[in-house]
């Protein structure tokens, strides 16, 4: 395959993860010819619902599956976190990136220093909004749609006293001057896969031309997170998340699990990260036999 076509998402955000995946490519050999190829899915065309009402994350991968299985393109790219998590076994995740920063950031309009709470809080996951209950129990949390540019003029018009977005795309925007602070893994847990970049494509696809942006810490990071999420059939609308670390050969995953109530229960598992998969459907099922 002398020709390499990567399939993304239109945004710029998009473009720049794939524009990623493509300069790892031809690192690893610069006779390659790599194409990049965008599309407007059908979660980037409804932006005046929120997900679970239209059908949650797979409206976000939808037209890029479509695309690799008609071989319009060899590669997908996307942001772990909108993977849905059953994947076509015909269309398997073959690479993942070195994880970026994976904490989520509080965004104040440009010029303001302060909070202002009089104005709501935009947010675009029920995760992040469960979970800010707890740090700013007096502000109201709204939902946002489109895509982080989108938002950011929403906000600087006025329309927000602030955002909470995933601050590895504010990053790989070169955005970072619009970061007010970050939350810590403690006060809010990241969503499955956050800052970490998934490849995509057919099954009968050689991909050895990723071995330079493939990362084995992120692979087995993901692994258990999708794997805790899975279990407990967490989608768009389930405001579940877990986050994994390794020291050395050991993972430490976090999950969190919500209640029918909307009450919050968080807790850890630790072994081999060889075994993450069954790290996360482990937890998964302690935590739901505890709590549910």
């Amino acid at each position: 395959m002398n020709q390499i076509r990567v399939g993304s998402r239109e945004s710029r955000l998009a473009v720049i993860q794939a524009e990623m995946v493509m300069d790892a490519i031809r690192a690893y050999d610069p006779a390659l010819s790599v194409e990049l190829v965008t599309m407007k899915t059908t979660g980037d065309r409804i932006l005046d619902r929120t997900l679970d009402q239209i059908g949650g994350k797979g409206l976000f991968v939808k037209e890029l599956d479509a695309a690799l299985l008609e071989g319009r393109v060899d590669l997908t790219v996307h942001s772990s976190k909108d993977l849905p998590m059953e994947i076509d076994p015909a269309l398997p995740l073959v690479a993942f990136s070195k994880r970026e920063d994976p904490r989520d950031v509080l965004v104040l309009p440009k010029g303001v220093e302060d909070l202002d709470l009089s104005k709501p809080i935009g947010c675009s996951s029920l995760r992040r909004q469960l979970q800010l209950r707890t740090l700013f129990p007096q502000a109201q949390v709204l939902p946002i749609r489109g895509n982080v540019l989108t938002r950011l003029e929403k906000l600087d018009r006025g329309e927000f006293s602030a955002l909470v977005l995933a601050g590895a795309g504010l990053i790989r925007l070169g955005l970072e001057d619009r970061i007010s602070r970050f939350f810590s893994t403690e006060e809010l847990l990241p969503a499955a896969g956050q800052a970490i970049l998934a490849v995509q494509a057919n099954a009968h696809t050689d991909v050895s031309c990723l071995s330079r942006f493939s990362d084995p810490d992120s692979r087995d990071c993901i692994l258990a997170e999708r794997a805790f999420i899975r279990t407990l059939d967490g989608g768009c609308s389930s405001p579940v998340a877990a986050y994994a670390t390794l020291s050395g050969d050991t993972l430490t995953l976090k999950g969190m699990y919500v209640t029918q109530q909307q009450s919050l229960y968080f807790e850890t598992i630790s072994g081999a990260r060889t075994q993450g998969d069954t790290l996360g459907m482990t937890l998964a099922q302690e935590m739901r036999r505890k709590y549910h």
